[in-house]
C-alpha cells in the first residue's frame, strides 16, 4: 500500500511589480498556514518518506516548512524542475519515475494541475478547487509507484486552511 499527499504551495506574495512568477515568495499568511497544516498531517500520523517540490521560492519554501514541521531529514526533500505549473499527465510521469520505494509520498505542486491531478486520481468524490495550502490524500493499493493510475485512488481526505472543523 502507498499513500500521496499532494499540496498545493501556500500563499504568495504579489506585492512586488514585476516579479518573475517563479521567484514570489510566501506571503505573511502562507507562511503562518504551511506549519499549520503540516501538524495537520501529524496529528494524522501521516509523515512523508519522501517529498518532491516543484522548485519555484513559493512551493520550495512550502515544502521546506512541512519537512521541517513534520521533522523529515531536509534530505529527503527533492526539487524536480517538472513539477512547476505540472499538467496531471506530467505529475503522474513525474511521481512513476521518482516516487523510490516511499511508503508516504508527498508532492508540492500549483493549480490548476494539482487539483485536477487530485481529481482523475480519486476513485471519491471531486474537488472543486485546491486553495492555497489545501491538503489531498488517498491509498493506493499498489506495491510500486510505476504502477500508479487515474481513479484508483481510495480513502481520500481534504483539508485545506481555512476549512470549517
Amino acid at each position: 500500500m502507498k499513500r500521496l499527499i499532494l499540496v498545493r504551495h501556500a500563499k504568495s506574495d504579489w506585492s512586488l511589480p514585476g516579479q518573475e512568477d517563479w521567484d514570489r515568495p510566501l506571503n505573511t499568511r502562507g507562511q503562518r498556514d504551511a506549519p499549520e497544516m503540516a501538524r495537520r498531517l501529524r496529528s494524522r500520523r501521516l509523515k512523508p518518506d519522501r517529498i518532491l517540490s516543484s522548485p519555484a521560492v513559493r512551493a520550495l519554501t512550502t515544502a521546506t516548512i512541512m519537512t521541517r514541521e513534520l521533522r523529515v531529514a531536509p534530505s529527503l526533500l527533492t526539487a524536480e524542475e517538472r513539477l512547476y505549473l505540472a499538467a496531471p499527465a506530467d505529475l503522474l510521469q513525474v511521481l512513476r519515475e521518482l516516487g523510490g520505494a516511499s511508503r508516504q509520498l508527498m508532492v508540492v505542486g500549483h493549480n490548476p494541475g494539482i487539483t485536477e491531478f487530485a481529481n482523475r486520481l480519486s476513485a471519491d468524490d471531486t474537488i472543486d478547487n485546491m486553495p492555497t495550502c489545501a491538503v489531498f490524500t488517498a491509498r493506493f493499493e499498489i506495491t510500486a509507484w510505476d504502477r500508479l493510475d487515474w481513479g484508483c485512488g481510495q480513502d481520500a481526505e481534504f483539508d485545506y486552511p481555512r476549512k470549517p472543523t
